[in-house]
């Protein structure tokens, strides 16, 4: 007897309908797969056994074959369990077929017949939804996080046997119910208050989060840098239910997702050690999956050390900073994954640190300062719109009782922004001021007489590219936009013009 059921696989951030077949004839005993199978899913075949016997129920003591189709598509790993048992056992008349009818099923089983936790579930959800699909068989586990997904049923299931007769009507399974719910979550980190001294630090922080803006750090050791990194994302706006979503999908599946949190609402706050590799970083491996850098999608990529990464890693975020995506090619295919990330880094001046240090002098020769500060590349620091130094705190504002501007404050700030940028941007697909083309800077940021004379004197004399031009006007229409101004004006142009760097990138 031959018996139907649908799975999914999931191809980069995509799902893929999968037709589990399973037929059943007369001969000696065997079990086979085939259609592309990957070890994962060849090693079903003593799961799904072990697990139907421990279940109580009969495996078939036939010839029973099962083809995933289609069989051009790559599976890998052990989410096909769950739907090869069902057809195994619809195959063998234990489960009436039609009770599969509009089904979707995934799931790991364990010998004892339990389904554990797979990655990918988001997806999975999202793809049963668009395919027409009513009804969703998922681990129990991962229920909270499918049923973020509305219009179709979630079914979470604890076991093989617990399915069964939830398929029979002997034990009803309630579905999973919506756990999108309210933004509740709140940002752990340092908050602005706590940070002493560095206005301009923290002035030139709240730009970047007001219009999405990349930020360099540099500054003698101890002064702040990843403290002030660290408190960035306390500033930056709530995420929309779109975005949030986004960012979930991704840590699906990562298989990053905490089990507590079926959906992440604070922005993603990403910091890798400088001895990551190329495919750490974008993503990669035989099966591509995605790095830090689309994990920090809608969020923070902190690269602390910025010269000690490697210089073939730091090339290879150019091409993500502009077209705010990352292409993984393999001989088998390509996956994309999104990278709208805010870039910050931090920096020593030198190695010792202490280069242009008013108290303490530097131990480095001017030929070793030169060679560390090329480590990163001028088409890398070009694409950095805010370019900062940080100097060392002195004692009297380190032991000042008065606090700062709180995060809470500094955020109101920064949303007024960027709802600023979501009204002038609501025809558009962009979503902040950082994301605009040379097109659009040049329809959103206008600038008046004495305005043209100003970039015309700071291009000359800080020998500023064409690339570093439309980011001096992305920022001042970011300032502008803080400011709650229409049109960019001249105190405007000249704060963007002074967080490029000197001698002009």
């Amino acid at each position: 007897m031959l018996a139907k059921v649908h799975a999914a696989a999931i191809i980069g951030l995509e799902g893929a309908i999968v037709e589990v077949e399973v037929d059943t004839s007369r001969g000696l005993p065997s079990f086979k797969i085939v259609g592309l199978p990957d070890t994962a899913v060849q090693e079903s075949r003593e799961r799904v056994q072990a697990a139907v016997k421990n279940a109580g129920l009969i495996f078939p003591r036939q010839r029973v074959t099962v083809n995933l189709a289609p069989a051009a598509l790559r599976k890998e790993g052990p989410a096909y369990d769950l739907p090869i048992a069902i057809g195994t056992l619809a195959a063998s008349e234990q489960i009436a077929p039609e009770w599969l009818d509009g089904a979707l099923a995934v799931g790991e089983l364990s010998l004892d017949g339990s389904v554990r936790h797979i990655r990918g579930v988001l997806p999975v959800a999202a793809l049963a939804r668009e395919m027409g699909f009513r009804r969703l068989f998922v681990p129990q586990e991962d229920a909270a996080e499918a049923a973020l997904i509305p219009e179709i049923e979630v079914v979470p299931v604890e076991s093989l046997t617990a399915l069964v007769n939830h398929l029979s009507g002997v034990v009803p399974i309630p579905a999973a119910a919506n756990t999108r719910g309210p933004n509740g979550s709140v940002y752990d980190g340092p908050d602005f208050q706590d940070i002493k001294g560095q206005e301009h630090a923290k002035r030139a922080l709240e730009v970047a989060a007001a219009g999405g803006h990349n930020l360099l750090m540099a500054g003698p050791p101890g002064a702040g840098k990843t403290l002030l990194a660290r408190a960035l994302p306390s500033i930056l706006p709530e995420m929309t239910v779109e975005e949030a979503l986004d960012v979930t999908r991704i840590y699906s599946v990562a298989d990053l997702l905490p089990e507590e949190t079926p959906m992440i609402h604070v922005r993603p706050f990403r910091a890798p050690h400088h001895t990551i590799s190329n495919a750490g970083l974008v993503g990669g491996g035989n099966w591509p999956r995605p790095g830090e850098i689309s994990l920090a999608h809608r969020g923070v990529l902190f690269l602390d050390e910025l010269p000690e990464f490697g210089m073939r890693v730091l090339e290879v975020l150019r091409q993500p900073m502009e077209d705010k995506v990352v292409t993984i090619s393999r001989a088998r295919g390509s996956s994309s994954f999104p990278a709208n990330f805010m870039l910050v880094g931090a920096m020593n001046p030198c190695p010792c640190g202490y280069y242009g240090d008013v108290q303490r002098e530097c131990t480095c020769s001017s030929a070793t300062v030169t060679r560390y500060q090329k480590r990163i590349s001028g088409p890398l620091l070009d694409r950095i719109d805010i370019h900062v130094e940080v100097p060392r705190v002195d004692f009297d504002k380190l032991t000042d009782d008065r606090t700062g501007e709180p995060s809470d404050v500094v955020r109101a700030r920064v949303e007024s922004a960027r709802a600023i940028q979501r009204a002038r941007f609501r025809d558009t697909e962009i979503t902040c001021n950082a994301d605009m083309g040379p097109g659009d800077v040049l329809r959103f940021c206008e600038l008046d007489d004495p305005g043209r004379l100003l970039v015309r004197q700071a291009m000359q004399q800080m020998q500023l590219s064409a690339r570093a031009y439309h980011r001096v006007l992305k920022l001042a229409r970011s300032i502008a936009d803080l400011e709650g101004a229409e049109e960019i004006q001249t105190p405007h142009l000249a704060e963007g013009l002074q967080y490029r760097p000197r001698g002009g990138e």
